[in-house]
């Protein structure tokens, strides 16, 4: 069953001044008016309960089909916290350690080598002086990559081997993770964080641990029990299903892209833990009331409070915030101040982030402007939807951010 999404409770009770949470759709809604977003939609909730929910423009220009409730999103990399969680499901029952090498599941992973110099068609590698572990994978320092980041010759290898954007044609998950442990790693397992596959590998690992097919996991053990009834690796209405758009080079307008926006009509042969799953903002507003509830939602728990307490800190090398490795390409807002945990940035400096969201705030987003956080101190949760490429393009995380907590009085 879909779920409902509305406002049920009066921005005031939970400390909302409402007439300041109405500037979040007096600002947003001048994108669709300039063209330069088809639609969106955004939820904002406090203390477990929905203060504010806003909608403006449309799901489809072309076929003039408004942004309703249940429109259906791809939401890109916001599958990855649902990945880390499903692995952190697994880690309770004793399936594994974080510290275990993942080749006692993945053995193409038994020996990896590490690239040291050279360029993309020579690379120069030695052999990796530690292997790949399961919290790599959680934390993005496995030393893997994105054939789009366009950083490193390691990056321009993936993409030589049809790893940019997607996957090649009829590779499924575990024909994309064998090919992805043939190629040199960027850097050191541990030595670094750089964004990746790795969270995809992490799938992988759940498939194999598990015996069961991605997707599978996903609907028994997370979807089913938080009643997230719309989400999967394809739509389950195509009528409310949103289209696909990216801004025009000269005007920066939304123009549709239906090359990227076939991602998500049909299951993928590669059901991807790091970018495949559709989705309803209903369903992920439930996703989110688990976390800030610390594994608990409706009297079902899927994670112990410690568990997610543990997912929600900084597991960076040395305490370091991103920035130190610098920014990724299409990377949506700085940043400084900001750790990695196990799936999902945290905020460790608002001061240095220049935000007024409060310290062990939690988020990710997805390539096409959604976004969430958590804010556990504040009993507060955001939610953004829209469907715009890629997530660089307009700084919305940032804008939604500041309108939210001007709000709180």
């Amino acid at each position: 069953m879909a779920m409902e999404l509305k406002v049920d409770t009066d921005p005031a009770e939970v400390g909302f001044d409402p007439r300041r949470l109405d500037r979040i759709e007096a600002h947003f809604a001048r994108y669709v008016d300039d063209g330069l977003l088809p639609g969106w939609l955004a939820v904002v909730s406090r203390r477990g309960k929905i203060a504010y929910v806003a909608r403006r423009g449309h799901r489809d220009v072309e076929a003039g089909l408004p942004v309703e409730v249940d429109t259906r999103w791809r939401i890109f990399s916001m599958t990855k916290p649902v990945t880390s969680v499903a692995a952190m499901i697994l880690y309770e029952e004793g399936a594994f350690e974080l510290t275990d090498p993942i080749a006692r599941w993945l053995p193409e992973f038994a020996a990896p080598r590490v690239y040291v110099k050279g360029s993309a068609l020579k690379p120069v590698t030695e052999p990796a002086t530690e292997p790949i572990r399961v919290w790599h994978l959680l934390t993005h320092t496995a030393g893997l990559t994105y054939g789009f980041h366009h950083a490193h010759p390691v990056d321009a290898i993936y993409r030589a081997h049809g790893f940019e954007w997607g996957t090649p044609p009829g590779a499924d998950l575990a024909e994309c993770t064998r090919r992805w442990a043939e190629l040199p790693l960027a850097f050191q397992p541990g030595a670094e964080w750089n964004y990746s596959v790795a969270t995809d590998v992490l799938g992988r690992l759940i498939e194999v641990v598990s015996g069961q097919p991605l997707d599978e996991f996903f609907a028994r053990r997370v979807f089913e029990p938080l009643g997230m009834g719309s989400t999967g690796f394809a739509t389950d209405s195509t009528e409310k299903f949103a289209a696909l758009y990216v801004p025009d080079p000269s005007t920066r307008k939304a123009v549709r892209n239906d090359a990227f926006g076939r991602s998500g009509l049909a299951k993928p042969a590669c059901l991807s833990g790091g970018g495949g799953l559709v989705s309803t903002a209903a369903d992920y507003h439930r996703f989110t009331q688990f976390l800030l509830g610390r594994g608990e939602l409706d009297g079902v728990r899927l994670l112990g409070p410690r568990t997610v307490g543990l997912m929600a800190s900084n597991h960076l090398p040395g305490g370091v915030d991103l920035e130190a490795y610098g920014r990724p390409l299409f990377a949506e807002m700085p940043f400084d101040g900001f750790g990695f945990g196990l799936g999902f940035s945290v905020l460790e400096d608002p001061v240095k982030a220049k935000t007024l969201s409060s310290k062990g705030e939690y988020a990710w987003g997805g390539a096409a402007n959604t976004a969430f956080w958590v804010d556990p101190a504040e009993e507060i949760t955001a939610l953004f939807f829209t469907q715009l490429l890629p997530s660089n393009t307009h700084p919305i995380r940032q804008y939604l951010r500041q309108l939210v907590y001007q709000a709180v009085v």
